[in-house]
């Protein structure tokens, strides 16, 4: 009688995958470069190829899923977090922010490495996607309800561009990140504080109302 193969358990397929992933970020950081196949790194890893193509499709599956990896944990810190539910919406971004950077503080090296070709973080690199995906998700779930309790302004067609714009805003974080000498990355710290101040003068209601509300005066009430 023909007996069916038990297929792997849940806790199994974890386990690879985290083998695989470490494995995969020490290559590429020992060797300078990916590695130069699926068949060698799983030679090397001791695997066969199907057990990576199982979980993965390519080395882009791969590093994308390490960086929605990044999030999904910052994510998950916060949402575990009774006091983040009580932050009014600028506290919650910052506490957004200073969590990421301590979750790819342990990666720092691997981060810097993928950085190291991504001058323009607007391209929005392949390894970045799924960690696109979810950060904008987060940020319109934040902004929106930010914008029903008055804390941001709704604007017309410029406020659902906001998560875009915080993405652009991410990305000059971790460049500056990136170049960071400082002890404990303590002025990282600085300017994530300064440019979300900055950014919710922007977007909350403010100065920027009042000369929107200005300019239509004026055009509405020109001489003819």
């Amino acid at each position: 009688m023909e007996t069916t193969k038990k297929p792997a358990r849940k806790s199994d397929s974890k386990t690879l995958e985290d083998k695989i992933k470490s494995s995969y970020i020490e290559a590429v950081l020992t060797q300078g470069t990916r590695p130069v196949s699926v068949y060698k790194f799983c030679v090397d890893l001791g695997i066969k190829e199907e057990e990576f193509y199982n979980l993965f499709g390519s080395f882009d599956g791969l590093e994308n899923h390490i960086w929605k990896g990044f999030i999904d944990k910052t994510i998950g810190r916060l949402k575990s977090d009774k006091a983040f539910h009580t932050f009014i919406t600028r506290e919650k971004i910052l506490a957004f922010y200073f969590t990421l950077l301590e979750e790819l503080k342990s990666n720092r090296s691997y981060v810097l490495f993928q950085l190291e070709h991504s001058k323009k973080f607007e391209l929005v690199p392949a390894y970045v996607r799924g960690f696109k995906a979810e950060f904008e998700s987060f940020f319109e779930s934040v902004l929106n309800t930010a914008k029903g309790s008055g804390e941001v302004a709704n604007r017309p067609i410029l406020d659902k561009r906001y998560p875009q714009l915080f993405w652009l805003h991410l990305g000059f974080i971790l460049l500056f990140w990136k170049e960071d000498s400082s002890p404990g990355f303590e002025k990282t710290d600085a300017a994530i504080e300064k440019s979300v101040n900055l950014a919710f003068d922007l977007i909350g209601k403010g100065a920027v109302d009042s000369a929107i509300d200005f300019a239509k005066f004026l055009y509405q009430n020109k001489t003819k």
